[in-house]
């Protein structure tokens, strides 16, 4: 094709038509990147895992991705359009409109319902994390066809899909204001953290995490190579997961195309400083807690940082983004010896500490460092106060995410239990999961059998671990 054909052929083509090719493209980049998160998780979980276990840790996200994804095209994503027809004013009940996205004619609908489909993986993969160990993967399949199917999806119905707490649901409508989590803070992550603390409440802790007197044990994980690999993986999908929900990247309008520089800025730079500051923060906060830093605290920490920016980045000042990822990151070691401490749950990987509280506490402090078109100039950018009805809705949606993550999740590991068992034989956790659950060793030099381990991070003079999770 000539030059003169090619510039043609381009002045026929509307700047709509240019945007929307170019942001359907963006879309299909970013949903790769947070696959890529797929492996972060499975590196991350496997590095804090015994050696025993670690091929089923591989196996329950491999089942994530895969079983998941399915589930989410036959059910997930219709029972999320089903739920926000249900919990909106005026809205009408269309059983079939719920399953449109299955046709043919939904065209780039399709590249939507895959946008959808990853972030529903990531809320399910989290749950493998806490339960690890112990967990029959009968019972854990199980579990993830109902986070996938009804559990994750009920949220997005109700957030996201325009329900309950949007602006045009019965509570939104009602306060007059909607919902702010950009790109899932709690509505991916703090489901998931939730989900797997109760899972891992119910499942009961490993053998030997806690002594006769309940005091807890510290099993260390295999490989903080492995999870410091992982983590940096996560890292850098989230870029995808915050910066590619900014799908607008090309706008049109009185003729032309602008490019959305402004606003992919500010997401990504804050994603960015939350990350930081979440990983500095649990730096120094293990350094004071355990006498030196621990460098898995500091995965976590900017774990943590990142999960709490999630919902705020586009929403927020760049020093309300730093400071929100920075409490999140101190929180995270904190949280989780509370969680092991004082709740005695046994959380492996520490889901809660690091998806759960994080994306809570930064969802709901987005309305008090708002950035404001026009505000206050602070630090070179605009703040001023979201509102105190907004700061209510914040309260209020995480209170209702919250409460049916917990009920749902307990009655789909009541169920499990009922239809499987949670948890393998005493001898089965001994010789391991990857032999007794799938007749695999991953270390078969090191393993042998699945009944005896390889190296492991080992644990200072105060008890705690010098891995991450005490595992």
């Amino acid at each position: 094709m000539t030059l003169e054909l090619l510039g043609d052929f381009a002045l026929q083509l509307s700047p709509g038509a240019v945007a929307n090719g170019v942001n359907y493209v963006w879309i299909l980049v970013v949903c790769f990147l947070i696959f890529f998160m797929q492996p972060g998780f499975a590196l991350l979980e496997a590095g804090q895992v015994r050696a025993k276990n670690v091929g089923n840790v591989l196996m329950k996200n491999m089942t994530d991705w895969t079983l998941g994804t399915l589930v989410f095209f036959v059910l997930g994503a219709a029972v999320s359009g089903l739920v926000a027809q249900l919990t909106a004013p005026g809205t009408a009940f269309d059983l079939m409109g719920a399953f449109g996205y299955m046709s043919s004619t939904a065209g780039a609908g399709w590249v939507d319902w895959f946008f959808g489909a990853v972030f529903a993986m990531t809320a399910a993969t989290i749950v493998s994390g806490a339960v690890a160990g112990r967990m029959k993967y009968s019972a854990y399949v199980f579990v993830a066809v109902a986070m996938t199917a009804i559990i994750y999806p009920a949220v997005t119905g109700m957030t996201w899909g325009g329900g309950l707490l949007s602006g045009s649901g019965f509570i939104g409508d009602a306060l007059g204001v909607g919902y702010l989590d950009f790109a899932g803070a709690t509505v991916v992550h703090m489901v998931g953290g939730l989900a797997g603390l109760v899972g891992a409440k119910m499942v009961g802790p490993r053998s030997g995490r806690f002594d006769s007197s309940g005091e807890s044990q510290p099993i260390p994980g295999h490989s903080m190579l492995l999870a410091v690999l992982g983590t940096l993986f996560l890292a850098f999908g989230w870029y995808g997961f915050n910066v590619g929900t900014q799908a607008t990247v090309l706008a049109a309008g009185d003729g032309a195309v602008t490019f959305q520089g402004a606003a992919l800025g500010r997401v990504v730079l804050n994603t960015t400083l939350g990350m930081g500051a979440g990983a500095v923060a649990a730096m120094l906060v293990s350094a004071g807690w355990q006498g030196k830093p621990d460098p898995l605290w500091a995965a976590n920490g900017l774990l943590a940082g990142l999960v709490a920016v999630t919902g705020a980045v586009p929403h927020v000042t760049w020093w309300g983004g730093l400071i929100l990822g920075g409490l999140a990151g101190a929180l995270v070691l904190p949280t989780y010896r509370w969680v092991v401490d004082s709740l005695k749950i046994d959380d492996v990987c520490g889901v809660f500490a690091v998806h759960g509280s994080a994306g809570a506490i930064g969802t709901i402090l987005i309305p008090v460092f708002a950035y404001q078109s026009g505000g206050v100039a602070i630090l070179g950018d605009t703040w001023g106060f979201g509102g105190g009805t907004q700061l209510a809705m914040q309260v209020i949606g995480v209170a209702v995410i919250g409460i049916w993550t917990v009920l749902a999740t307990a009655a789909a590991f009541k169920i499990a239990d009922v239809l499987f068992g949670l948890r393998v034989s005493e001898t089965e956790e001994d010789v391991g999961l990857d032999e007794a659950e799938h007749g695999v060793s991953v270390y078969p030099e090191f393993v042998a059998g699945g009944s005896r381990e390889g190296p492991t991070v080992t644990t200072d003079g105060s008890g705690i671990s010098g891995g991450t999770q005490d595992d």
